[in-house]
């Protein structure tokens, strides 16, 4: 049995037949997206590929710094290529939309103003929430689409009362809820994700039934406005003025040594720190405003409770106050047994029943009932630098 012959999609509209649904499906030029184009098309639906431009991708010779050419991230040239040619291939039109200016405002800007604010982004979030799902969703409408579709591995169900729901990818390793925990009821019935069901080795084997040419390309390693994983020149390009040096200190404040600034630690970090201490020492909290780093043990990274902000609900008709989930504190824990308190104006405090570790202000807190994912929220910084949760600045 071939793996088109196990795979089994639902109609992706109510009472609409393949033949009579027009889907859009956002294309970044790998595998995942490229199957479910591919598949879509073999299943009898009209199929739209769009490839979104979220950065300029400048030739090298004409980079700052040789930074443009960022092959090797999502939506880099090569990957717009692979797009186009996985849609010429099966007989599909392909369009590419320029959304740097939305991307820029929407999503480095807040990664940019995260770091300098002493907490760690997540910006495929942002994107998923500002650009993929909201403006983009808009923009696959005015099309006369019926259902936009990603690549994502998740599922997307439905409840006893018929409102959508969004579960786990079956596959553990690929699973990508986390980074959905914004979508709206609204958004997800516009919404379908073909590979939930799938393992990520079983997409590249579909890839091959289907005769695309990029079933053996590499996944994208680094954010597509990170090439590298330098960060850190990012920040220093868009807010130069807002690097400044400060101190390593000690959880009582005492001077441990200087450092070139903040942007250059996250909490739980433990290479980077100096030397000549008794025992290992790690990044605990970060201080923007007194541009300090504090310091600790690997214990003073152990946290029973936090609080998140601007907290998002898939179904608003939970009672959050008092609910048992499992939270997932970034991406690649598990989750963990915990309870929800709620404190209004959309905040929570999260109490684990376990001490967890590495709980990073910036991060998501992802809320799990089985699993089924319900919503999540932003991590809050600790309430000793309340003053310092966001930085305004000046971003070029």
């Amino acid at each position: 049995m071939t793996i088109l012959d196990k795979i089994q999609i639902k109609p992706l509209v109510a009472n609409k037949t393949p033949a009579e649904t027009t889907v859009v499906v956002a294309m970044s030029g790998g595998v995942d997206s490229s199957v479910c184009t591919a598949l879509l098309h073999k299943l009898g639906y009209n199929v739209i590929g769009i490839t979104l431009q979220l950065w300029d991708y400048t030739p090298a010779s004409q980079a700052v710094e040789g930074e443009a050419k960022k092959f090797g991230t999502c939506c880099a040239l090569d990957d717009v290529y692979d797009a186009r040619r996985v849609c010429q291939t099966i007989g599909v039109p392909h369009y590419v939309l320029n959304y740097e200016s939305e991307f820029k405002s929407a999503v480095v800007d807040d990664f940019v103003e995260t770091y300098l604010a002493g907490a760690t982004p997540i910006p495929c979030v942002r994107c998923n929430q500002r650009i993929k799902f909201d403006s983009f969703m808009d923009k696959a409408k005015g099309l006369g689409a019926d259902v936009l579709v990603t690549g994502h591995y998740i599922r997307k169900d439905y409840d006893q009362n018929g409102k959508a729901i969004l579960r786990r990818g079956l596959d553990p390793k690929k699973d990508q809820s986390y980074f959905l925990f914004t979508t709206t009821q609204e958004q997800l019935e516009f919404s379908d994700f073909p590979l939930g069901q799938l393992t990520k080795e079983e997409t590249r084997d579909l890839a091959k039934e289907l005769g695309l040419h990029v079933a053996s390309k590499k996944d994208s390693q680094d954010i597509c406005f990170v090439p590298g994983g330098d960060y850190r020149k990012v920040v220093r390009k868009h807010a130069p003025h807002a690097v400044k040096g400060g101190n390593f200190v000690d959880e009582d404040g005492q001077v441990l040594g200087r450092h070139d600034g903040i942007l250059g630690f996250t909490v739980g970090q433990r290479k980077g720190l100096g030397g000549g201490f008794s025992k290992p020492m790690y990044v605990v909290e970060i201080r923007p405003e007194a541009r300090e780093v504090v310091l600790g043990p690997k214990e003073s990274l152990s946290k029973t409770t936090f609080t998140v902000k601007e907290v998002d609900w898939i179904d608003n008709t939970i009672e959050m106050d008092n609910l048992e989930v499992d939270t997932q504190v970034r991406y690649a824990h598990q989750g963990a047994p915990s309870t929800l308190k709620d404190l209004g104006d959309g905040r929570l405090e999260v109490t684990m029943h376990a001490p967890a570790y590495q709980i990073s202000p910036g991060q998501a807190a992802v809320f799990y009932v089985d699993d089924r994912m319900v919503g999540g929220g932003w991590i809050e910084v600790p309430e000793a630098s309340k003053l310092n949760q966001k930085v305004r600045v000046k971003i070029a």
